[in-house]
């Protein structure tokens, strides 16, 4: 049985295969070695309300800068305007390790005339 020699374009595909193979092992094993150990850190980041029809949405983006992941993350968004005060409130199934998240929390008044503030009340570790 006689021998097929490989062409140019079969070499080229098994090369970038290889490097891509061991890219990604590289990245993997980097990422093993550097995770620390610390708990997660979330951070809580209110942007710029917008009217609806009848309501203004508040975006609020959610962020771990921890090195474990937390789940059931409960955030408390607080309106203050005037003497009066809005409360709204969501919670965040899965938050990764350095990942972030956003949701919108709803009010009645205008968050413009007034402060908004947020809060984590609290999350688990799995």
């Amino acid at each position: 049985m006689k021998k097929v020699a490989k062409n140019w374009v079969e070499w080229t595909v098994f090369a970038f295969s290889a490097l891509l193979i061991a890219g990604v092992i590289s990245f993997l094993s980097y990422e093993t070695a550097m995770i620390g150990n610390a708990p997660p850190d979330i951070h809580v980041q209110i942007g710029t309300p917008e009217q609806r029809s009848n309501y203004f949405a508040v975006p609020i983006e959610v962020m771990n800068k921890g090195d474990h992941t937390a789940e059931g993350v409960h955030i408390e968004v607080v309106l203050r305007s005037g003497d009066k005060e809005e409360t709204g409130d969501f919670e965040i199934q899965f938050l990764p390790r350095r990942g972030s998240r956003e949701a919108w929390v709803t009010f009645k008044d205008d968050p413009r005339k007034g402060s908004v503030e947020a809060r984590v009340l609290g999350y688990e570790k799995p």
